[in-house]
């Protein structure tokens, strides 16, 4: 026989009725009702904990943040770039000194964020791991990497090249197709490792 746990139901209206009746005995006036005060919350009834627990948090959070410092002026941003270029360059002339055959690093582009974004959603979803290992599988956050390149494709909308915006939407449908194949496996599966996705 199962060990289920056990419930017990109050009613509530018999409570009332029962305070109701020993104010009468006691002669003491039943205090007023109150109205209810107006407010935006919705009519009572089934709500989800979780929502409202978001927004408390929500709340408490907005009230702890720290008011954001003004933004830097024309000259101070000018100067610290120019002092991260120098300093940029020092580390690329110490690392040209040990190494005398590397050449220089390649300039950052669009197309390295892009990829950047695209490897960590792979690796995330277990590409690249080794033969005979089990592959490890981070899928919220490769639905993170994947959200935010999605973010990348939606704020840049219409000020790419043509290249760049076929780079991003290539690879966006790239590793939505990759999650969409590692969350049926994991629906398929229950909760196991579903294996890699095929390339990266």
């Amino acid at each position: 026989m199962s060990e289920s746990p056990k419930f017990e139901v109050i009613d509530r209206r018999r409570m009332k009725a029962a305070e109701e009746q020993e104010q009468q005995q006691s002669g003491t006036p039943a205090p007023p009702p109150e109205a209810p005060a107006p407010s935006s919350e919705p009519a009572p009834g089934p709500r989800l904990v979780v929502n409202e627990g978001h927004r408390e948090h929500e709340a408490a959070a907005a009230e702890e943040a720290p008011e954001m410092p003004p933004p830097p002026t024309a000259a101070e941003s000018s100067e610290q770039k120019a002092a991260y270029d120098a300093s940029s360059q020092r580390l690329e002339d110490i690392i040209r000194a040990q190494n005398p055959a590397a050449g220089p690093q390649p300039q950052m582009s669009f197309e390295h964020l892009v990829q950047q974004f695209y490897v960590s959603a792979m690796i995330q979803m277990g590409a690249g791991t080794q033969e005979g290992q089990r592959p490890r599988v981070d899928i919220l956050g490769a639905r993170n990497t994947i959200d935010l390149l999605g973010i990348l494709a939606e704020k840049t909308r219409g000020n790419l090249s043509e290249s760049e915006n076929r780079m991003l939407e290539t690879v966006l449908f790239d590793v939505r197709m990759a999650f969409l194949e590692i969350t049926s496996m994991i629906s398929m599966q229950g909760a196991g490792t579903p294996p890699p996705p095929a390339k990266i």
